[in-house]
């Protein structure tokens, strides 16, 4: 399979050739969660996308209600998923936490006992929810001389720690204070979570991939031999460098011809952050353009089911879209009718689509 039969079918399961007409919540569980780290726009615009007649009550319901939560899980990074999920995932990827922890601020507490800090930041937080400027605070008055951000994040690996609304709601927000999983859904952690479901999941939404593919997504490693385990009920493929790529039997996979339409990639949006080769939908020399030094990802445009520009909004009003080449005036007018759903979507009735062109 070549790069663009590879974006089809990595499309379509990510419902961006077809909107879907899914509940929120079905949309979240079947992405297995929404890049969110930077509250509250993108995991909304993300759905948006994705689904069709999505108003921003159809997310601030679940969150305000406990059925999808924001926690960090996949690389480390918050995502916003259902409870179950939550559940499940957090204990699978502990091994994703320690090793962020172990490698940057676990250097930070030398001799400080973590078991004893565990316990006494999950009292604080299920007594109350904290931000970790607040917790780092309190956890710091009983170990004198250590560094209270360490110790918050000392927290953050060893404690499901999710953030409590306001944070997260449109049009709202709020700080990101945190209490555990257990305390806010009121359930326990599943005691013995396996990478197989996941691994299937994952080809659900973004395969065919390859180990180092799955491993990008998630941050765990060893997955290779998952794969192999599963083989039996997968089917394989080559990419054009000769790996294995594993897929799903009953997965779609369309044609490189179907039509791919324009669509609008909420920032951060997991699309681009799932793969180790990621030119099925983005180029490399646009990479750098989309994926910033500081780690931010820009909203990005995909024409023709590629990246082809970058675009964000103002508190003027005005939605700019870079082109990163010139558009014909079919992709134009897409971008514009995108870009007003967008806009829409926030309730700006006066705000407009302004596009710059490279080339």
């Amino acid at each position: 399979m070549g790069p663009r039969e590879l974006g089809r079918a990595l499309l379509a399961r990510q419902h961006l050739l077809e909107r879907s007409g899914a509940d929120p919540l079905a949309m979240i569980r079947h992405l297995v969660g929404l890049q969110a780290q930077a509250a509250p726009e993108p995991p909304y615009l993300g759905l948006l996308s994705r689904i069709e007649g999505l108003r921003p009550e159809h997310l601030t319901a679940p969150i305000e209600d406990r059925r999808v939560v924001r926690i960090a899980l996949q690389r480390g990074t918050i995502h916003l998923v259902t409870a179950e999920d939550c559940l499940t995932l957090r204990p699978l990827l502990q091994p994703v936490l320690d090793r962020g922890f172990g490698s940057n601020w676990a250097k930070r507490l030398p001799g400080v006992d973590l078991d004893r800090v565990t316990a006494r930041a999950r009292a604080l937080v299920e007594a109350e929810p904290m931000t970790f400027q607040h917790l780092g605070a309190e956890l710091a008055g009983h170990e004198p001389g250590a560094d209270p951000a360490a110790l918050a994040q000392a927290a953050r690996c060893r404690l499901p720690l999710v953030q409590v609304p306001p944070r997260g709601l449109w049009g709202r927000g709020g700080p990101a204070a945190h209490t555990t999983a257990e305390h806010w859904l009121g359930r326990p952690l599943d005691p013995a979570p396996a990478p197989d479901a996941m691994v299937l999941r994952y080809l659900a939404a973004f395969g065919p991939a390859g180990p180092a593919d799955v491993q990008k997504w998630c941050g765990l490693t060893g997955l290779a031999a998952v794969l192999k385990r599963l083989a039996a009920q997968l089917v394989t493929f080559r990419d054009r460098a000769g790996r294995t790529l594993y897929d799903l039997p009953d997965a779609p996979r369309p044609d490189a011809s179907v039509p791919a339409p324009v669509r609008l990639l909420a920032p951060f949006d997991n699309l681009l952050l799932s793969h180790a080769d990621r030119t099925r939908v983005l180029p490399e020399e646009y990479r750098p353009r989309i994926m910033t030094q500081n780690g931010i990802v820009l909203g990005s445009v995909l024409v023709d089911g590629q990246v082809a520009g970058a675009w964000r909004t103002g508190d003027d009003g005005v939605l700019r879209v870079r082109a990163f080449t010139r558009l014909g005036r079919a992709d134009l007018a897409g971008v514009e009718r995108e870009g007003a759903r967008v806009l829409a979507f926030g309730g700006d009735d006066r705000g407009r689509v302004a596009v710059e062109q490279d080339g």
